[in-house]
């Protein structure tokens, strides 16, 4: 098994594929349906409230914090789409055509076409972890005055829920570490653009921030971890591969942006595993979703021989802004499929990691 090639198998995960609808007239579904104003959100008591268990509200967040930001990342490139926000909406456009927003209890028709669509569900898993990478990274952008001078921001909460924080100084106090991430992501917005640093030096930085404030959001996953009994082991499994996927593009910061993130989600599966489900023959899913779940099947195992140290190898080889540039490379060549050995791609990374 391990005569398979790391990288050959991670160019299924980001081939093109039909297998999620995730785009519609090249933005993310529902785009056209979400609020482009701050007031076009709730506002109570001067407060403005979104709704992060509608869908087109949590989809708003997105909109609004790419609108707010766009105009200090210049330099992230000459496109109209840069922004690493974008690989966001785009995960929650797959987790809705695919079902996994939906209520997993079956008790409501929340997150159902047939019930009621635009609901995320509490006792959802994805929902859950969601979360943690929409409210957060928006209460801290109001905070840090993104939105507006002393705009207050405080998120809904259906009754009887208390698992999740609301206002910036609720989630400061019981996420101090994801909070800090993202108040310093927005705050280098400012500082890092100001600088005198080259324009490849400015967006290796704030990237570097971006996926620091990421990743201790999406760590926060382990406050969803009682809804996991709603969901089969093989669903469950691809959930904790995708959540570990996010550690190899962070370490390169990957540069997330619209066109990028479709290629890496599109191909996901396009509805919850059951048991039974074993790659590559789930009936059912394409070709390209067997080949996305095989491959973290294989490169779970591939981890266990060396010792779980697969991720390492890689964050220690993207140690400078040159092994950066080229790791991202990397990445991006896997959609034209490029092969490497198990050896060769073990020895790029040694090279990397002695060059720094």
């Amino acid at each position: 098994m391990l005569r398979l090639t790391v990288l050959s198998l991670l160019a299924c995960v980001v081939s093109l594929s039909s297998s999620a609808v995730i785009l519609e007239d090249g933005m993310p579904i529902l785009w056209a349906q979400t609020a482009s104003q701050l007031t076009e959100l709730p506002i109570q008591n001067e407060n403005v409230m979104p709704n992060p268990w509608n869908l087109l509200h949590r989809m708003s967040l997105y909109k609004l914090l790419i609108a707010a930001t766009d105009p200090l990342i210049l330099y992230m490139g000459t496109g109209a789409n840069e922004s690493p926000f974008w690989g966001l909406p785009l995960q929650l456009a797959w987790m809705r055509t695919s079902g996994r927003l939906a209520d997993p209890t079956g008790t409501t028709t929340c997150g159902m076409d047939t019930g009621e669509s635009m609901c995320i569900s509490t006792e959802s898993w994805w929902g859950c972890e969601n979360y943690f990478v929409s409210a957060l990274p928006f209460l801290s952008a109001a905070h840090n005055n993104f939105l507006g001078e002393g705009v207050k921001v405080q998120m809904q909460v259906p009754e009887g829920v208390t698992d999740y924080c609301t206002t910036h100084a609720d989630c400061s106090t019981r996420f101090p570490d994801a909070m800090t991430k993202w108040d310093a992501f927005f705050q280098g917005l400012i500082t890092t653009g100001a600088s005198a640093l080259a324009d490849n030096e400015k967006k290796d930085a704030v990237l570097h921030l971006y996926w620091e404030a990421q990743l201790a959001s999406t760590n926060l996953a382990s406050q969803c971890e009682a809804k996991k009994s709603h969901y089969s082991a093989p669903e469950m499994s691809f959930a904790n591969s995708w959540l570990n996927s996010g550690e190899f593009v962070a370490a390169a910061h990957f540069q997330s942006n619209l066109e990028k993130a479709s290629k890496f989600i599109t191909p996901l599966p396009g509805r919850i595993l059951k048991e039974g489900d074993v790659a590559p023959n789930i009936e059912g899913l394409s070709d390209a979703e067997n080949n996305v779940l095989n491959t973290f099947s294989w490169m779970d195992t591939l981890d266990k021989a060396v010792d779980g140290s697969l991720v390492s190898y890689w964050k220690k080889a993207m140690c400078s802004l040159r092994t950066r540039e080229q790791g991202s490379q990397l990445l991006e060549e896997l959609l034209s499929t490029k092969a490497y050995s198990s050896i060769t791609f073990m020895g790029v990374l040694a090279t990397m990691a002695t060059g720094c």
